[in-house]
């Protein structure tokens, strides 16, 4: 039998893998480096409104469930893996669509990464601390900075597509 050939819709979904694998590698590259030179609560003054810090969120975003026993370690290994599973099927039935195919592929490489954190530590590494005037932004990391910028491509995916539906 037979291979078939590469088709466009393919190759794209190669590359959409591609990005979603550079943004993992990128992630866990950072949380190494993180883990390598900080202790857990360590931080450096970048600038007057940016720092590096070490922080362990053992729960969701902005430490949802953080405090709620262990049980969520799992619960939200299993959401992330069953969410993976399902951004993989759609690159590969959308892969054409770039807006919308950029934006799953780095919510894909975010959320595999987040993955990994809870399966290897227990926990997710963030470092990126943000504030101002006293007001501090939850400490972030590589992959939820993908997650972030891939749901805001969503849902300028979305309004994109209703305006070119009228």
């Amino acid at each position: 039998m037979a291979r078939k050939p590469f088709t466009p819709a393919g190759i794209n979904l190669l590359a959409w893998l591609g990005w979603a694998m550079l943004l993992l590698i990128t992630d866990q590259f950072t949380k190494v480096l993180i883990m390598g030179y900080y202790q857990l609560g360590d931080s450096t003054t970048v600038t007057t409104f940016f720092n590096i810090v070490r922080v362990h969120n053992s729960g969701a975003a902005f430490s949802f469930l953080a405090s709620a026993g262990g049980w969520q370690r799992w619960f939200f290994t299993i959401i992330g893996a069953g969410a993976a599973l399902l951004m993989v099927w759609l690159l590969k039935k959308h892969a054409g669509q770039t807006l919308f195919a950029f934006a799953i592929a780095s919510i894909l490489g975010g959320a595999v990464g987040n993955v990994i954190d809870r399966v290897l530590y227990g926990h997710v590494v963030d470092f990126l601390d943000f504030h101002w005037r006293g007001w501090h932004f939850p400490a972030f990391n590589v992959a939820d900075s993908a997650i972030t910028v891939g749901a805001a491509c969503l849902i300028l995916d979305e309004l994109l597509r209703v305006r070119r539906g009228r």
